[in-house]
């Protein structure tokens, strides 16, 4: 009997799931069209391409951007997360349904972040950002359009002017420039990951150069769903060439012929400018059967994102790639190795991709020089909460976060800071003597909270931190993908437990042993990273609280 042939371990679990090609973009395109996923159209589709109907719900219920009820003259889509509630989205949210709640043709839904927080409290019509106070001003069919972009260039871009664009690209493809000196400086000028994992790029791209396995993939992940995160739209908007670039050097590097831009379907105005991108190299040859006459195929597409933060990890992004639900697989095998189809698969952000032009073209030397101190290169932060001036910054890695702080104007009205998180809802609070620490990976991780997504929520004295980091337990309860026990029963269970204590007037010390315990298994047994750093925010608020009655105690 001929043996079967050897499975990677830790994929078992995959056996049984229906092969693709994905129906995720079959379903978008539906939606699209009718506005919704009718019952005779699901039933079409599942005849047409052979998959069973309860395949297709299978995937309908998983991905909360599907709709199985007709759409109504206006889907308004608020936000309740943190920079949202820092700004008075729950009053907000009260005056929009006093206002549209007894209209049957308007509908409210509070959801997740829609990565619109430097207009915050942020929301949608039919999809289309607007700001809520625009819509209560302005009413439901003339919103005030989000806050226009500066025109202003971002110290990472190498290009002077337009015609200059993809010179590196070009200089490889016309065999002036070798993929192997863009690895060796990507790992000499110190460029890690920016999506928050921060795992070294050149590291990564030299692995999956290495492996033998065809065909290979490259994934730019542009689902950045994360409380506070939006530097990744902004340099989507504004870069989208150097995303492009970046990423079609990485397939060069890799021997990859297809590359996916992942993106969120909330960044519909972002894809937009992508999707316009990617038909610029088309035109101009870069992207083809015979990209730049290199005589290599470079294929880069869109892939829309049916909705779910937890499609940020990637792991779970390719399975929703694959057409399945976006649950995070089991690790090893890592992509690199094992990943889209079971093929090496190299997936970085969009701020990192965004940075690999410069590197290339100005050498790991300048990049390493643009940092503070011993830190090495430029960082995106988003700003918002409690900030005169939300936006998006690019930085030298280690500024600290009063100068980060200075250049987003400050404390709204010049408030005393409360606290801070500096990288996005995963990471722990920070108190107001930690001002002067440098915003980098190492120093951040000494502190107590990390890098993370790149996000800095500011939070003005007064403000209530736990009913805050209660907050952005919420959003990871309602993010969960329900995969394991840990994550869905105990961000539940802990966020029934502490919204208890906030109902009853209660504060950080009014919090039980019950809570530690509960953070502790999650941290332990969870999966992924959401069940992991659920409780975070939460425990670290406990801690600010200690400390602050210790030094009162000896004050």
């Amino acid at each position: 009997m001929a043996e079967a042939p050897p499975r990677a371990p830790g994929v078992e679990a995959r056996a049984g799931k229906f092969p693709g090609p994905s129906l995720i973009p079959a379903l978008n395109a539906i939606q699209e069209r009718v506005g919704w996923l009718p019952r005779t159209e699901l039933v079409a589709l599942s005849r047409d391409v052979r998959r069973p109907l309860y395949e297709i719900e299978g995937l309908i219920s998983f991905y909360p951007h599907f709709r199985t009820d007709p759409r109504v003259r206006a889907e308004l889509r608020v936000c309740h997360d943190l920079s949202c509630w820092l700004r008075g989205a729950d009053e907000r949210i009260a005056a929009l349904k006093e206002r549209y709640g007894a209209d049957a043709d308007v509908e409210i839904v509070e959801g997740s972040c829609l990565g619109r927080c430097d207009t915050a409290p942020a929301c949608t019509v039919n999809e289309a950002p607007a700001p809520m106070d625009a819509v209560l001003v302005t009413g439901l069919d003339h919103p005030a359009p989000p806050r226009a972009r500066s025109g202003a260039r971002w110290p990472n871009d190498p290009y002077p002017a337009p015609e200059d664009r993809y010179a590196v690209l070009r200089d490889v493809l016309g065999g002036r420039l070798d993929v192997a000196d863009i690895i060796a400086a990507l790992k000499d000028s110190g460029l890690r990951g920016m999506g928050g994992a921060g795992f070294p790029t050149g590291r990564k791209w030299d692995l999956v150069a290495a492996q033998e396995a065809t065909p290979k993939y490259v994934i730019c992940n542009a689902d950045e769903s994360e409380p506070g995160t939006f530097k990744d739209r902004e340099i989507l908007a504004t870069q989208p060439h150097l995303v492009l670039e970046g990423m079609l050097l990485g397939m060069l590097a890799a021997g990859a012929g297809e590359g996916w831009v992942f993106i969120r379907h909330e960044y519909g105005p972002e894809e937009r400018v992508i999707r316009r991108e990617i038909e610029h190299l088309r035109e101009i040859g870069l992207v083809g059967p015979d990209a730049g006459g290199s005589g290599t195929r470079l294929s880069v597409e869109v892939f829309t994102s049916p909705g779910g933060y937890i499609l940020g990890e990637e792991s779970a992004l390719i399975e929703c790639m694959e057409g399945h639900r976006g649950e995070p697989r089991n690790k090893p095998p890592f992509p690199g190795t094992y990943g889209l189809h079971g093929k090496p698969t190299l997936m970085n952000s969009v701020e990192t991709f965004a940075h690999v032009p410069v590197i290339a073209a100005r050498g790991a030397r300048w990049w390493q020089a643009q940092g503070r101190g011993d830190q090495a290169g430029l960082k995106f932060f988003a700003v918002s909460g409690h900030v005169e001036r939300p936006g998006v910054y690019c930085i030298p890695m280690g500024t600290t976060v009063r100068e980060l702080l200075d250049l987003a104007g400050g404390v709204t009205g010049g408030q005393p800071l409360g606290a801070i998180q500096p990288g996005g809802a995963s990471s722990n609070f920070m108190g107001p003597d930690q001002l002067d620490v440098a915003l980098d990976f190492g120093t951040l991780q000494a502190a107590g909270s990390m890098l993370g997504s790149g996000a800095m929520v500011v939070m003005a004295e007064g403000t209530d931190l736990l009913a805050a980091a209660v907050n952005v337990l919420r959003f990871f309860r309602d993010e969960s993908c329900g995969k394991c026990v840990p994550c869905r029963v105990g961000s539940a269970k802990a966020h029934v437990i502490l919204d208890g204590v906030l109902v009853a007037g209660g504060g950080p010390a009014d919090v039980g042993s019950d809570i530690r315990d509960l953070a502790e298994v999650m941290r332990r047994t969870s999966i992924c990273g959401l069940g992991q750093v659920a409780l975070g925010p939460v425990m670290s608020v406990l801690r600010l609280a200690e400390a602050q009655g210790l030094a009162e105690d000896h004050g």
